[in-house]
């Protein structure tokens, strides 16, 4: 008894449960086309962006791509929702399931990555010229950073011109050789204060220069921000935007030229290496043999100072230089792919608009999986409607009240012809046939 009760109450929800099917399959097929559709429109747009050209041919290619995506999701997805909840085995099943896996993957890489595009494409582009900007602004500083780091040689430089002079006001007393003017030792003193006053004037020749350069950098950058941000459409800032960044580019490459590492490093090598001795004019020996012997401490210190000079743009040299940043024009799609990460929502949006039919397949493979264990073990007559047993009564009285087919009569005997020489049988010879 408890059996029949659990069976009986088991058909009913099967019944309840095919009403309600009935009903969401009137219009399930209409909410996919609409799904579909507007899968293919969100493609289309997609599309229109990697597409060159404006002509009708391109429109046409781009129609035709986005209506074969609509199809192309609609038959999907109606086969997968015909066909996957009226499996019963697992193989089957397994089997349907990885399919719609594959078709699922497909669409993604079809469908869903254009209208990711359509929905955050000028976004994402946007974002590409912030990121250039970025990495602009960080090349600029720092082929900045190396100008001015150079520049500050000339502090060491007025230094050791200064101490040349000093030695030189000191040898012009009579301090240093002992003979008091402007000897030979004095002429090597300002020498070589002469060189280091040169170098010091052509290195503060490039500060304004560098100042200047900087300030236009700044300048072309704050373009290029506004860039980013303004109104209108991307494509045509892209194109201001790419000349601004050829001119940043120039002037970040003006930057390093300007940096005078390298010269000072020549000219610290030079600057003991190139040294012109002037004869002696001591009037005695004793006075010519302090001379020489002030003007080789001289060399010594000169020396020294020359790698001092030497390894300080020595180390100016090896700072690590400004990274070559170049600017690539990006379309609205490959934009979306390279800045997926920023735009998640969008390819949330832009994947389940494709693949929300498969939410609806799942429903209905449980739906019709229920349906059928409420069924397992009900009798017929028990899983019976009332339309259907009326139906069946109906189709019993007419089987019943069907007249019967009239028995089939037997062939009448052919009569054969009477061969030559065959006598033809007698009246009593004759068979009697029965009524």
């Amino acid at each position: 008894m408890t059996q029949t009760r659990r069976d009986s109450r088991g058909a009913e929800e099967a019944r309840e449960l095919e009403g309600h099917l009935s009903v969401l399959d009137s219009f399930t097929g209409a909410a996919l086309g609409v799904l579909a559709v507007a899968s293919g429109i969100y493609t289309y747009l997609g599309v229109s962006s990697l597409l060159d050209g404006d002509g009708a041919m391109t429109a046409f290619a781009a129609i035709a791509y986005s209506v074969a995506v609509s199809v192309g999701i609609f038959v999907f997805w109606s086969y997968m929702l015909r066909l996957l909840p009226a499996m019963r085995t697992a193989r089957s099943r397994t089997g349907l399931l990885g399919a719609m896996g594959l078709g699922s993957l497909a669409i993604v890489a079809m469908s869903s990555w254009l209208n990711a595009a359509a929905l955050a494409g000028a976004a994402a582009v946007e974002q590409h010229l912030a990121e250039t900007v970025q990495d602009y602004q960080a090349s600029l500083e720092r082929a900045h950073e190396i100008a001015l780091s150079a520049q500050g040689l000339e502090r060491d430089i007025a230094r050791t011109r200064q101490g040349f002079e000093d030695l030189s006001e000191q040898e012009a007393a009579g301090t240093l050789s002992g003979l008091a003017g402007r000897g030979a030792v004095f002429r090597v003193l300002r020498q070589k204060s002469a060189e280091l006053s040169a170098l010091e004037a052509q290195i503060g020749a490039q500060e304004p220069l560098i100042a200047e350069a900087f300030a236009q950098g700044n300048a072309l950058l704050s373009r290029m921000r506004a860039l980013t941000v303004e109104p209108g459409p991307v494509e045509a800032r892209s194109v201001e935007f790419s000349e601004q960044a050829v001119e940043l580019a120039g002037l970040i490459t003006r930057l390093r030229q300007l940096s005078v590492a390298t010269l000072v490093q020549r000219a610290a090598q030079d600057l003991s290496a190139s040294v012109v001795l002037p004869e002696l004019d001591g009037s005695t020996s004793e006075g010519r043999l302090a001379q020489g012997a002030t003007i080789d401490s001289v060399l010594k210190v000169l020396a020294q100072r020359a790698e001092t000079l030497r390894q300080a743009a020595e180390e100016v040299i090896a700072m690590p230089p400004p990274a070559d940043t170049t600017y690539t024009p990006i379309s609205a799609a490959d934009a979306v792919i390279l800045y997926a990460r920023n735009f998640v929502p969008s390819w949330a949006g832009a994947i389940a608009i494709d693949l929300l039919p498969a939410v609806l397949v799942l429903i209905l493979a449980v739906t019709q999986s229920a349906i059928r264990a409420g069924r397992d073990g009900v009798p017929i007559e028990d899983r019976m409607t009332v339309a259907e047993l009326r139906a069946a009564l109906a189709a019993a009285r007419e089987v019943d009240l069907r007249p019967d087919p009239p028995a089939p009569q037997p062939p009448e005997p052919e009569e054969r012809p009477q061969e030559e020489g065959e006598s033809r049988p007698t009246l009593h010879e004759m068979p009697i046939r029965k009524p």
